[in-house]
C-alpha cells in the first residue's frame, strides 16, 4: 500500500495530540494516517474547525485524483486510517467559558446534540470521498485537569464533577452517533474510543501504572499548577514521567503512551468500540 502523510492536517499544539503520535509509531504496518484534530467550531480565528479541515481534505482528494488518477486515489484513501480527535477545545475555550453567552442558548445536552450533529455530517462527508476507516476519540475527563481543579476550588484533588458530567454526556452521544453511522454506511469501519474511561482507570490505579503525582501539573503556577500555564522551560519539574498532567490541560507523554496502547489493542483497558485499531486493520 502507498504511504502518504498530510502534515497540513496535523495541528500539533492541540490537546491530546501525543496519542496520535504514539499510534503513528507502531511498527509493522505501512499505513497512511490522516489526522483531524481540534474543535468542531471555529473560535475567533484561532483554530481550524473540523468542517474546514474536512473541506481541505476533500480539496486535497480532488488534487490527488488529478495527480495519480481516480482509482489509485480511492484505493489509497479507503485503505487509510483517519484519526479524529475533536471537541475538547469546544468545551475548554467555548462552552465552559460561556463565550457569546452560549450557555444561555444551549443546555449541556443540547450543546452535545449540536456537536454530535456536526460530527455526523462531517463523517458522512468523509465517507462520500471514499474514507472507510476512522478512529473517533471521545473526550477526556477535563474536570480532573489542574486548571479546573484550581478553578472549581478542589480541596483535596477532587475532580470538577460538573465539568466531567458534561463530558460523559457528550461521549455518550458521540458513541451513539458512531454506532448509528456504522449501521447506515455500507463498508464503513468507524471506531469510537472512550478516552474518559481509560484516563479514569489510570487516575484510579495510578500507582499500578507508575504515577505518583495525580493532581499537580509538571509545569505551571498556582494550586495544582493550574492557575497559570507553562510559559517557560524553567517552570517545569525535573521529571514528568511520574505526573499525570504536563500542564493545565494536557497529560504527560507517559499517559498518552498508555492511551495509545489501549487504542491499539486494549492492552490495559478495552476503550474502543466495537473493536480496537489492530483488529480493524486485520479485518
Amino acid at each position: 500500500m502507498h504511504q502518504l502523510v498530510l502534515e497540513s492536517f496535523c495541528l500539533v499544539d492541540l490537546n491530546w495530540y501525543s496519542v496520535f503520535q504514539s499510534l503513528s509509531s507502531f511498527s509493522g504496518y505501512h499505513l497512511s494516517v490522516f489526522s483531524i484534530l481540534g474543535g468542531l467550531l471555529l473560535l475567533q480565528g484561532q483554530r481550524v474547525s473540523f468542517a474546514m479541515q474536512v473541506e481541505q481534505f476533500v480539496d486535497t482528494f480532488q488534487q490527488m485524483i488529478l495527480s495519480i488518477g481516480e482509482e489509485a486515489s480511492e484505493r489509497l484513501v479507503s485503505n487509510s486510517v483517519f484519526y479524529i480527535s475533536i471537541g475538547v477545545n469546544d468545551y475548554i475555550h467555548f462552552y465552559i467559558r460561556n463565550i457569546s453567552n452560549v450557555q444561555n442558548l444551549y443546555t449541556p445536552w443540547n450543546f452535545n446534540q449540536f456537536l454530535a450533529s456536526n460530527m455526523r455530517q462531517e463523517l458522512k462527508t468523509l465517507y462520500n470521498v471514499k474514507v472507510r476507516r476512522m478512529v473517533v476519540m471521545g473526550l477526556p475527563p477535563i474536570g480532573c485537569a489542574p486548571y479546573y481543579m484550581w478553578k472549581y476550588r478542589s480541596q483535596n484533588g477532587e475532580c470538577a464533577e460538573e465539568v466531567n458530567s458534561m463530558i460523559m454526556e457528550s461521549n455518550f452521544v458521540m458513541r451513539y452517533t458512531v454506532d448509528k453511522l456504522n449501521r447506515e454506511l455500507p463498508g464503513a469501519s468507524i471506531i469510537y474510543c472512550d478516552v474518559f474511561q481509560s484516563a479514569m482507570d489510570i487516575l484510579r490505579n495510578h500507582q499500578l501504572y507508575g504515577f505518583n503525582e495525580t493532581t499537580d501539573a509538571c509545569c505551571g503556577l498556582g494550586r495544582y499548577k493550574g492557575w497559570l500555564p507553562c510559559i517557560s522551560p524553567e517552570m517545569a519539574c525535573s521529571d514528568a514521567s511520574g505526573h499525570l498532567w504536563w500542564d493545565q490541560f494536557h497529560p504527560t507523554d507517559a499517559v498518552n503512551a498508555i492511551l495509545a496502547d489501549n487504542v491499539w489493542n486494549g492492552r490495559h483497558v478495552d476503550m474502543c468500540y466495537p473493536t480496537n485499531l489492530e483488529t480493524m486493520l486485520h479485518s
